[in-house]
């Protein structure tokens, strides 16, 4: 694996807006996303950008939770994902958050390899969700990757403090 440079990751700034609103519809087709029943806008959310947008990585904190909205590197096996990752993983104990956790389905293999290598452990099955999903977004298909039907939501998560 690659060294990654620090000092190419940044924060995602307001002017930043409309270049994440297409990054989104190019690789997620939406400028949106749905997870947990619950709809996710661009222009909601925070991130961290690294280099020219080589890769991104978005998140949500609500309370005491940080939820992973995306999560991309146009550059495999470079430590991009990784190093956002860990981005937001500092971001989120300087913001006292107990959990870090994401959403991903149940084709993609790919993630649940990266994501359960990094730490992130298994931590809810939603059944179906992604059938219900496809009614507000009928672009997802039925076949995911690696030729799996695509129907289920895995939620994962790394604890960070064990204080209440």
């Amino acid at each position: 694996m690659a060294i990654y440079d620090w000092m190419n990751i940044r924060l995602l700034t307001p002017d930043d807006l409309p270049l994440l609103r297409e990054f989104w519809i190019t690789h997620w087709g939406a400028d949106f996303m749905i997870a947990h029943g619950e709809t996710i806008r661009y222009d909601e959310v925070e991130g961290f950008v690294f280099g020219e947008w080589k890769g991104l990585i978005t998140f949500q904190v609500r309370g005491r939770e940080c939820e992973v909205t995306s999560l991309d590197s146009l550059q495999e096996g470079k430590g991009i994902g990784t190093a956002l990752v860990n981005e937001v993983l500092r971001e989120a104990a300087k913001r006292h958050c107990r959990r870090l956790f994401l959403i991903t389905t149940n084709d993609n293999l790919h993630a649940l390899r990266f994501y359960q290598k990094f730490g992130f452990e298994l931590c809810a099955l939603r059944r179906g969700a992604i059938n219900e999903t496809r009614k507000q977004k009928p672009s997802i298909p039925l076949i995911g990757m690696n030729n799996i039907p695509l129907r289920d939501e895995l939620e994962l998560e790394i604890k960070l403090t064990t204080e209440n």
